[in-house]
């Protein structure tokens, strides 16, 4: 689970609730927070920025950065779906946390694990950045532009499915490495476009690398895809309070349930899975699609429901993924992965 029962669930991520004031006063200010990250240039930059939210909420505090290098960061020659998944950028982080180097962890919440142990939390989410896939390419301005063969890079079976669906012409080709190494095997030739999280290269200012973003309808996001999460020990309820001001609420309901559905569905790198909800007329819009790697059979199923009531909402879309066939999908990956 995401996070134990407790106390502590009046101020963590998966609560649609707001803070009572007696709960944030109840442990004294910080005299010192250690922020564990991974390395990469876009990591450092989501630490960066919750460094200086938390030196302007705290004056005086300490508030210091360790950086890290994962497993995730150091296995380049492989996709990621074949070496772990997304665990492998949260352990070494994890293992900050249980040594007391670090108080929090910083992640992109679509590089969390949908289960956490019951040692660790989410204690907050952060207000999204965009949450679309991007068209990065130096010689065309679409997707539709492309030629027959035309090779598209992505590491993501997710957006491999969606892109051999609408467009089955393409070649879609494997891309591993940290933002700035995908974009320079673009700029290479290696490839005729890439498709990135327009979140990561927004944040690090380079959105006029962007060329188009792809429409919902068409790349349908990944779980918690454009939001920041913090990560700390579940036993340390202050931690969770003193991140209670940077939780933005409608963020976490929608990121809440998008993450129910990957962890009802077993959502992990293996399968192509999205979900995606918003915030549409003061209720919840979740959709998701479950589908085969090639994108021959693609489940679909949307579902609207109370702000207040995200995991409700995740499981009757959880529901009606199976009613469209995600049960057959599942069960076909199962049966490939099989050694």
């Amino acid at each position: 689970m995401d996070h134990p029962a407790g106390p502590a669930d009046l101020v963590a991520a998966d609560s649609t609730q707001s803070v009572p004031q007696q709960v944030t006063q109840a442990y004294p200010k910080p005299t010192r927070i250690v922020i564990a990250s991974r390395e990469s240039r876009l990591a450092m930059w989501q630490a960066e920025h919750v460094r200086d939210r938390l030196s302007l909420l705290y004056p005086g505090t300490s508030v210091d950065i360790l950086g890290m290098t994962t497993r995730g960061d150091q296995i380049l020659d492989r996709p990621l779906a074949k070496v772990g998944g997304k665990g492998l950028f949260v352990k070494e982080l994890e293992a900050a946390l249980l040594e007391g180097r670090a108080d929090i962890a910083v992640h992109s919440m679509k590089d969390v694990p949908m289960t956490l142990a019951d040692e660790f939390a989410l204690v907050a989410t952060l207000e999204r950045e965009l949450p679309q896939d991007a068209f990065v390419s130096s010689r065309y301005a679409s997707l539709e532009e492309l030629p027959p063969g035309g090779v598209v890079g992505t590491s993501s079976l997710r957006r491999e499915a969606q892109l051999r669906a609408n467009f089955p012409y393409l070649a879609v080709s494997s891309l591993r490495g940290n933002l700035d190494t995908r974009l320079r095997k673009l700029d290479e030739g290696q490839y005729d476009a890439i498709i990135l999280a327009a979140a990561g290269l927004k944040r690090l200012g380079l959105a006029g690398r962007i060329r188009a973003l792809l429409p919902v309808e068409l790349s349908l996001p990944a779980a918690g895809q454009g939001a920041l999460g913090i990560e700390a020990l579940s036993s340390r309820r202050e931690v969770a309070n003193w991140l209670a001001p940077l939780v933005c609420r409608d963020s976490e309901a929608c990121v809440r349930a998008e993450r129910a559905v990957s962890r009802a569905l077993a959502g992990s790198c293996e399968v192509p899975l999205a979900a995606y909800c918003v915030i549409e007329g003061g209720a919840l819009w979740l959709r998701a699609r479950v589908a085969l790697p090639d994108g021959s059979r693609i489940a679909v199923a949307e579902t609207r429901g109370d702000i207040a009531q995200p995991d409700e909402l995740a499981a009757a879309c959880v529901t009606a993924l199976r009613a469209d066939g995600a049960q057959a999908i599942l069960d076909e990956l199962a049966e490939q992965a099989r050694p």
